[in-house]
């Protein structure tokens, strides 16, 4: 028994010396011995056909984020089925083409992101309207109700407003985006100190559209309220938004940076 002891003792050591060594320290890479964080995905099958085809291209496209399980990806088309004690588990919530309809659901999530939940934002998810009946959620949003938008979708040159930001650093300051359906705001988002501007449309765009046509003004499409873990990302129509790399680059950095805000510490760096 005695030697069975020291055999295990022994494989131990050896063990942990391997694994040390497999990393020395001052080693550039951080591996991920377990999944560092939770995601959670929501989106609804009830949107419009081209909010949906993208909503299914996002799942593949996080998915793909996720081989080797660094972090635990769940994904639900009903919110009530996490209360807000199940919810906070997550470091961030991905609302793809819709928002929380249900009093209970709103109330959740607005608990969630209160007590700082993270949150990222397409198109759709932010569509708010007289109709909505959700002050907090235009309030958390910085303002801006729907305003217009151009038709038919189309690539549009977009703007680094804050090129030192995480989001954007590494970004060029101009590059044309693929092919959406893009909503201004009014107020204009920018209006309100609370909220950064990351990416706006540039003017040069204008006249923007064919059938419906968006002639001036301001055009924010990427920010963040500063007073939350979040971050709005205006593209999010259609079939075509994965087909740029410096687009699916400034989505991998908007993701990453806010679940490296998380109140428990950067996942990152763990």
């Amino acid at each position: 028994m005695k030697i069975i002891k020291i055999c295990l003792i022994l494989l131990f050591t050896i063990c942990t010396l391997f694994v040390n060594a497999q990393v020395p320290q001052g080693y550039p890479a951080n591996y991920a011995r377990f999944p560092r964080f939770k995601a959670l995905i929501y989106y609804t099958n009830h949107a419009e056909e081209a909010h949906v085809q993208f909503s299914l291209q996002s799942i593949e496209f996080f998915k793909k984020l996720n081989y080797g399980e660094g972090f635990k990806l769940d994904i639900t088309t009903d919110l009530s089925e996490y209360p807000y004690e199940k919810l906070k588990e997550y470091s961030v919530v991905i609302m793809l083409d819709g928002y929380p309809m249900g009093k209970s659901e709103r109330e959740t999530f607005e608990k969630y992101m209160e007590n700082g939940g993270g949150w990222v934002g397409f198109h759709a998810a932010a569509y708010n309207d007289k109709n909505t009946n959700w002050p907090w959620f235009v309030k958390f949003l910085g303002g801006g109700v729907f305003y217009c938008n151009n038709w038919p979708p189309q690539p549009v040159l977009v703007e680094v407003d804050n090129t030192e930001h995480p989001v954007t650093k590494n970004l060029p300051t101009s590059f044309v985006a693929p092919t959406s359906e893009w909503y201004q705001w009014n107020p204009s988002p920018r209006e309100n100190k609370d909220v950064e501007v990351l990416l706006s449309i540039s003017p040069r765009n204008y006249p923007l559209g064919i059938k419906d046509v968006v002639n001036f003004g301001d055009f924010p499409i990427v920010w963040t309220n500063k007073n939350y873990r979040m971050i709005y990302l205006n593209m999010g129509h259609g079939d075509e938004e994965f087909i740029d790399a410096t687009q699916n680059l400034l989505l991998v950095n908007a993701f990453r940076w806010v679940v490296s805000t998380d109140k428990n510490g950067d996942p990152f760096l763990k």
